[in-house]
């Protein structure tokens, strides 16, 4: 697969800058590191030069940024998006959460990012800087020296267990287009699912407990698009904290992965922006998994429009019994 690095991006950027084609450029900006990168809007050519990056780092789904974009002014933006973010942007589409026509998009191919989060447990303490060679990843630290580990297994998970390396959606393509993969990303739900529901409750609890309510998976989720979050209103009586027992964490991210289910696209940002890594995407993949199950298989955001098998009521639906039964007993 051809590879696009940020002067390919630059180059297009300001070529449809200058042609009057969109007015601004949403796309991914240095930070204080390398690895530190974050969403940015650019409006010129010399400031994409200077701030614009593209590489192993810029795992950032864009797609959710269209929401307030597209509300500025009249003139359009120009959103790059790898293969996974298109079905994100399918699916705020199907919702109709943004202008589609103050939008220009472009598919760029993917090979994978980075998890700043693996190469830091592997590495330790006191990283200055990481470099992405034909060796590998190279880290040098300020306590242990230079490290070398190998690309695939510094890969973040969702990459490692990519769904598709094809766009579902853009205005043009830069690069090859790739393919609907088979991915293994159901895999490690398999391995809960076969816990007893203790060991199903102590691995959640121990994962959930470290939660502290930060709402960045929340915030960063294209799926999670109200304008008031339950969870943000003083009067529901759970705002902040969900206020339920010991394990009062279960609340927020059980009723949170209730009211993605069937519209997530499984982009893996949830856990890619956790500060205290709680594998969240997993509840998300549960229920991903149980509905293919149970109505054959769906993804969301692989056409706009398309319904949700929790919304498209069929007369030959399965009653709740029948449900648990074919769902191998789990309630």
């Amino acid at each position: 697969m051809q590879k696009i690095n940020r002067e390919a991006l630059i180059e297009k950027a300001a070529a449809l800058l200058d042609a009057g084609t969109v007015d601004r450029v949403l796309a991914w900006k240095r930070g204080e590191f390398d690895y530190d990168v974050t969403p940015g809007l650019f409006t010129t050519r010399e400031q994409m030069e200077a701030e614009l990056v593209f590489g192993d780092f810029c795992g950032a789904n864009m797609s959710k940024y269209l929401i307030k974009e597209t509300l500025k002014g009249e003139g359009k933006v120009l959103v790059f998006l790898k293969p996974c973010d298109t079905y994100s942007f399918n699916q705020l589409l199907t919702e109709h959460r943004f202008d589609r026509e103050k939008v220009y998009a472009v598919g760029i191919p993917c090979e994978g990012m980075l998890s700043v989060t693996a190469i830091k447990a592997a590495a330790g303490d006191g990283i200055s800087k990481i470099d992405v060679t034909e060796e590998g990843v190279v880290v040098e630290t300020l306590f242990d020296g230079t490290k070398v580990f190998g690309h695939d297994e510094m890969l973040a998970e969702r990459c490692r267990n990519c769904k598709s390396k094809r766009h579902v959606a853009y205005d043009e393509l830069m690069g090859e287009e790739g393919e609907v993969l088979d991915s293994a990303r159901f895999d490690e739900v398999a391995k809960i699912e076969a816990m007893s529901s203790e060991e199903r409750f102590a691995f959640w609890q121990g994962e959930l407990s470290r939660c502290i309510r930060c709402n960045a998976c929340r915030d960063v989720c294209p799926a999670c698009t109200c304008e008031k979050c339950v969870f943000g209103n003083p009067d529901s009586g759970i705002e902040n904290k969900a206020i339920t027992d010991s394990f009062e964490e279960k609340m927020f991210h059980i009723i949170r992965a209730f009211h993605v289910a069937g519209r997530c696209t499984d982009c893996g940002e949830c856990s890619r922006v956790c500060p205290q890594q709680i594998p969240l995407h997993l509840l998300n993949r549960k229920f991903i998994k149980d509905a293919n199950n149970l109505w054959g298989d769906y993804q969301a955001g692989e056409e706009v429009g398309s319904r949700a098998p929790l919304v498209d009521f069929d007369f030959d639906d399965m009653e709740p019994g029948e449900a648990v039964i074919k769902n191998g007993g789990e309630q």
